[in-house]
């Protein structure tokens, strides 16, 4: 087992790693939509906390020797699921056509108040 850190992701916020990989897999923990070099909020609208989120996960897959088109699996937390027409929009044009397994699920809360936080799983 390997664990993941890169500086072009948020720091982990709490006991845990970016990433672990193991026995090929790669198992991205939630990314909330922090800009990496200030570790703060990259701003309120949906579209922008999921782009952030998912450009996030692209710094830990890329620093895990992986490509976007290895993510197999993504889970999206969203605060309210009236986001999730917009939050979709910008999912389907950041993987341009690679269309991993996913759910989407409301939450009650997330981590720092965000909008959104997204996992994914990765295979080489």
């Amino acid at each position: 087992m390997k664990f993941i850190s890169t500086k072009n992701a948020p720091a982990a916020v709490g006991p845990y790693s970016q990433a672990t990989e193991a026995n090929g897999t790669l198992y991205v923990s939630g990314q909330i939509p922090f800009v990496p070099e200030t570790m703060t909020l990259v701003g309120e609208e949906i579209e922008a906390q999921t782009r952030q989120s998912l450009e996030n996960i692209k710094a830990i897959v890329v620093e895990a020797g992986y490509k976007l088109e290895n993510i197999v699996k993504c889970q999206v937390f969203l605060k309210d699921m009236n986001d999730f027409a917009a939050m979709n929009t910008i999912y389907d044009s950041f993987f341009e056509g690679h269309k991993p397994a996913r759910c989407a699920v409301e939450v009650a809360r997330l981590p720092k108040d965000v909008k959104v936080e997204i996992d994914a799983i990765a295979v080489k």
